[in-house]
């Protein structure tokens, strides 16, 4: 995430990740979740109000959307799916999403993100942790 972020000149905030989510069988949605963050389970699916979501295997979500892991796009998916953008969205001027393509990224304003998706905005998020290698003993 990192290098991709790098390689637009944004800060990796800013750079929107579309995660395809199962939510029951057939049902999908596409969560718009910050470089930096990622789904916390519990309140996505307390937004939804249901019990249960998964993530479909990478066969199944380019059945689900037309688009390869790594290039899924909110802009022309398959299914016409919900889209849901988490609340920390609002509060960035700039954004980055996948254009569909490898190597094709769309910079637009995050309310014009918002806004054209159609998503719903919610708190469905957190920091993601951060992996340190472990110190090593001499």
């Amino acid at each position: 995430m990192e290098e991709a972020a790098a390689a637009r000149s944004i800060d990796l905030n800013q750079l929107i990740k579309t995660i395809v989510v199962r939510e029951s069988e057939g049902r999908y949605l596409l969560i718009l979740v910050p470089g930096d963050r990622v789904i916390d389970w519990a309140k996505l699916r307390g937004c939804r109000g249901v019990s249960r979501l998964s993530l479909p295997d990478a066969d199944e979500a380019f059945a689900a959307t037309g688009y390869r892991r790594g290039t899924i796009t909110p802009f022309g998916a398959a299914g016409n799916w919900p889209v849901v953008a988490d609340i920390s969205l609002e509060s960035k001027a700039e954004v980055s999403v996948g254009g569909g393509v490898s190597g094709l990224a769309i910079h637009l304003r995050s309310i014009d993100l918002i806004r054209v998706t159609g998503a719903v905005v919610a708190d469905v998020t957190k920091a993601a942790e951060v992996v340190s290698k472990p110190a090593t003993s001499r």
